[in-house]
């Protein structure tokens, strides 16, 4: 992070909003202006985090996803849908696991048009150190105070849920 700047940029965007006329519309660009800065901030922590242990979070998105499936791999299709990324994204992110060493693919034993996506040992390891040190260096002191981690969790959630994120 850089030096912090003299004034909020997003309290000042949604005075000219007002100003401009669009009063109505003024706190939600704010709000929606908040959490993609929000996003940048943590997201910035956390490559921070795991660039010693040489991944990108949607690496490591992936190397834990798979580190919680029952048996250590997940075909590449369901891989994409529980990440909620397009298949070209795991396409790339297992090629680069893969010549690194921290996963392997497999043909599907029953289903000939399924890939599987399988920790190695090395995988399994790395994905246990980068979460240790997210939740060390991240998740353990997110900037949020601990009152309001739930409410934002209950608020963005109804939102992704209304967007048609998932149902129930």
């Amino acid at each position: 992070m850089g030096t912090p700047l003299p004034r909020d940029p997003i309290a000042e965007a949604r005075r000219n909003w007002e100003e401009q006329g669009w009063a109505d519309v003024a706190a939600p660009m704010a709000a929606i202006t908040a959490i993609m800065r929000t996003q940048q901030i943590l997201l910035a922590r956390i490559e921070s985090t795991l660039r010693p242990f040489g991944l990108t979070f949607a690496r490591y998105e992936l190397l834990a996803l798979l580190s919680f499936a029952r048996k250590g791999s997940l075909p590449m299709n369901k891989a994409s849908a529980l990440l909620q990324v397009h298949p070209t994204s795991i396409t790339n992110a297992v090629d680069r696991l893969e010549r690194a060493g921290l996963v392997d693919r497999s043909p599907h034993p029953t289903d000939g048009r399924t890939t599987l996506i399988e920790l190695t040992t090395a995988g399994r390891t790395l994905a246990k150190r980068s979460t240790a040190a997210l939740n060390a260096e991240v998740f353990s002191a997110p900037g949020f105070d601990p009152g309001d981690v739930d409410q934002l969790i209950r608020i963005l959630g109804a939102f992704r849920r209304n967007a048609g994120d998932f149902e129930g």
